[in-house]
């Protein structure tokens, strides 16, 4: 289905097959010897850090807190976790090597977005925007199409079938031939984690903001999804990607078996998505605390100052 899309986009979609280095034999170190410029993602990269920087530079120009945690999370683990995956070595082997892109991968799907998620990137919009631009964001914000794509369900869905359609279509195979649809498949990852994701942290004034069980609920839904994913992959005889990795063999002899390394990326999927995703239930937990503990004094102090109105009553 693909095929078609490929033949209007020539002038976009560069072909890749030329463009693989005969790199060395990967090793840990060759993930941070082995760096690189992808140009799209690059500025986007330094676009999003330095817009997201400018808003937090406004607040404090006009003397406004913003909390430093906000800023470290979306700068550097949203952000610094994209531009390690897109640009690092593991970048340079995600076309070599099934098992470093799985790896990129569950950064991409789930590392970045829970980061950027945690920067609260909206609310700091929303507080430094003129009031042009900010009248369009909470329009936009309160849209049909804004409750559409943040409707649990729906993101849960699109979460789970998204990895069944890239590796069980004819879509990742186009991703190695042709350099734009890669880079598409790198910012679709991104984008449908951060629909899943972004409304369960619940930091952000977004729609289709659930109740902390009903969030616990939705993280526990994706568990098994990964395990069964993970486990398909590593079960399967057919090579994901055709005939791709095993033509690398001509020019990298070190390359492990293509169907050993597809067993290790379904193991890396399937260990690495139950580890984040137990990892992001507990800071749901924390959050789900922390705000009954909030409640509960509010509720405290209301009851205080019902008492004190009482005894100063008359007659009280």
């Amino acid at each position: 289905m693909l095929n078609p899309l490929l033949q209007t986009l020539p002038a976009l979609v560069v072909p890749a097959s030329d463009a693989t280095p005969d790199l060395p034999r990967f090793t840990v170190g060759t993930i941070f010897t082995q760096w690189g410029i992808d140009p799209i993602l690059f500025v986007v990269t330094v676009w999003v850090a330095g817009l997201y920087l400018v808003g937090v530079w406004m607040l404090r120009h006009r003397g406004d807190a913003w909390p430093v945690g906000r800023t470290l999370a979306f700068v550097v683990g949203g952000m610094g976790s994209f531009y390690f995956a897109t640009q690092s070595g593991l970048s340079a082997y995600d076309t070599t090597l099934l098992s470093a892109h799985m790896v990129q991968h569950m950064i991409l799907s789930m590392v970045v977005p829970l980061f950027l998620a945690l920067g609260a990137p909206v609310t700091l919009a929303l507080r430094t925007l003129p009031s042009s631009p900010r009248g369009v964001l909470m329009a936009l914000l309160h849209s049909r199409l804004a409750k559409v794509l943040t409707f649990a369900p729906l993101t849960l869905a699109l979460y789970i079938a998204s990895p069944w359609a890239l590796y069980f279509s004819g879509w990742y195979s186009a991703s190695l031939h042709h350099t734009f649809v890669h880079e598409l498949m790198h910012v679709h990852l991104v984008l449908v984690g951060s629909l899943f994701f972004w409304p369960l942290m619940g930091i952000d004034p977004l729609p289709g903001r659930l109740q902390y069980p009903f969030r616990l609920l939705m993280i526990f839904l994706t568990l098994p999804f990964h395990a069964f994913l993970g486990v398909t992959i590593m079960s399967q005889s057919k090579l994901i990607g055709g005939d791709w990795y095993p033509n690398l063999h001509r020019t990298m002899s070190w390359l492990p078996d293509p169907l050993d390394d597809q067993h290790v990326a379904g193991g890396i999927l399937w260990s690495s998505g139950d580890l984040i995703g137990l990892l992001f239930f507990a800071v749901l937990f924390v959050q789900w605390v922390r705000a009954s503990m909030q409640e509960a004094k509010r509720e405290d102090r209301r009851l205080d100052r019902l008492e004190r109105q009482q005894r100063t009553a008359p007659g009280g």
